[in-house]
């Protein structure tokens, strides 16, 4: 073991001298992808993290915290409906801010408790696919195409492979169904659903209309307009609701949440940019929450958010860098390119035929995708002359399958039901890819 271990140092050692020593700092072209990539972060830095990542934390740490894990499992556990399972299940990422790992444990509690392989499997998809923050970052900097495709895809997907795979191993579901099933749903909730599930939708719709996108140049009217010219006083009054939530909801003390909301009216006075009171109200948010001496749950739930983000934020950090320097920065009207060639791209995943669509599957399927990453990889790609059915393909293979994740998965269902599952992500996003490339 020792002995490995010096081995593996010096390789370390060795890869990071002939890095270094041929490092083609004179070339061209290696200049402009250190400069793409530098401007990609900057660009993420500015117009992503504030806006979208910060909020984002904050609705994670909700679900992490006031929403007890049983409350969760019992609509789609082996005793529920089976539309009320596969219809839960399929669009249970949009509330569980998760990659393809981080959904392993529930799906391994689920699966052992005795759920249904079919809503398991959509849950174990739908995880990672449609988390809220991601559909969001797709939407705005992929298109708005982009993000509803991803959607529906993705709630299609964990439908008709949970059913699929229902179906296959039928007999086995059978037995498991006449069998006696207790679930233990943990304890009771603190306080009614509705108030909990009031207190993250509004959240979310913070984040929602803090991030909607500018329509085109030529639009000047209509709802998507109308919305986006308002879309700060929109914001500003599901702020206004945050704070009555943080008092009625939350119990935190009446004085300060009210002396930190002025303080937030305060700036957003005082400057231009939408940043200075967003950073002021979360700012004020986490020191009422972190004092509040009265509910544990309240301290938890920033202490929860701040988990995530570093789980996160590191993650998210290194696939904007990696992007910018292989694959370019491009955005708005940016366009620089990164270390591979824009013609390679072109060759492998251009266009929309079946081949292209067919390898993003595969390198998505493989790939290990940390939340949020695989939209700043795409960005790139796709500036680098990606077709959108390839792209739409990776999105949907990619997030909810890696091979991590398949080592796993085949630990708790077995090789042939891995195998077979990973096969129908391919085979349903390659085709996915086909059909949207062509719209």
């Amino acid at each position: 073991m020792e002995r490995k271990k010096e081995i593996k140092i010096l390789v370390w050692m060795v890869a990071i001298f002939l890095a270094a020593y041929f490092l083609p700092l004179y070339s061209e072209r290696f200049r402009e992808a250190i400069m793409a990539m530098l401007d990609l972060t900057k660009w993420y830095a500015r117009e992503h993290v504030i806006l979208c990542l910060l909020p984002a934390f904050f609705i994670a740490g909700v679900i992490a915290v006031f929403i007890s894990q049983g409350a969760v499992l019992k609509y789609f556990g082996a005793q529920a409906k089976k539309w009320v399972s596969y219809s839960i299940a399929s669009v249970s990422g949009t509330i569980l801010a998760v990659c393809s790992c981080t959904i392993l444990p529930l799906f391994s509690s689920i699966h052992k408790r005795g759920a249904g392989l079919g809503p398991a499997i959509a849950f174990l998809y739908s995880g990672p696919a449609i988390n809220i923050l991601a559909i969001i970052l797709t939407a705005r900097i992929l298109g708005f195409e982009m993000g509803v495709a991803r959607i529906i895809g993705a709630v299609v997907f964990a439908i008709v492979i949970g059913s699929i795979m229902s179906l296959i191993y039928r007999k086995e579901e059978r037995v498991k169904a006449q069998e006696q099933m207790n679930f233990s749903m943990g304890e009771e909730e603190k306080r009614p659903m509705w108030q909990t599930a009031s207190h993250f939708f509004i959240l979310v719709l913070i984040l929602v209309f803090a991030n909607w996108g500018a329509p085109a140049e030529d639009v000047t009217s209509g709802g998507w307009y109308w919305i986006w010219a308002h879309k700060w006083d929109i914001t500003a009054f599901f702020a206004i609701l945050l704070v009555f939530s943080l008092i009625y909801i939350l119990k935190l003390k009446w004085q300060y949440v009210i002396a930190a909301a002025i303080v937030t009216s305060a700036s957003a006075l005082l400057t231009t940019s939408p940043l200075v009171p967003m950073v002021v109200g979360i700012a004020g948010v986490s020191v009422l929450t972190l004092t509040d001496r009265r509910d544990e749950e309240n301290k938890q739930w920033t202490l929860s958010s701040w988990d995530f983000a570093k789980q996160i934020m590191p993650l998210l950090a290194i696939g904007v860098l990696v992007a910018g320097f292989l694959l370019g920065s491009t955005h708005g009207d940016t366009n620089m390119p990164g270390v591979i060639p824009n013609s390679w791209v072109v060759d492998l995943v251009g266009g929309n035929s079946v081949f292209s669509n067919f390898f993003a599957s595969i390198v998505g399927a493989f790939m290990y995708f940390a939340t949020l990453t695989e939209v700043p990889i795409l960005q790139g790609l796709m500036g680098a002359g990606m077709g959108k059915g390839p792209a739409l393909a990776l999105l949907l293979a990619g997030p909810s399958l890696s091979l991590p994740n398949m080592l796993v998965i085949r630990g708790v269902i077995g090789t042939k039901k891995t195998l077979v599952y990973v096969v129908l992500v391919v085979i349903m996003a390659t085709i996915s890819g086909l059909i949207f490339g062509s719209m």
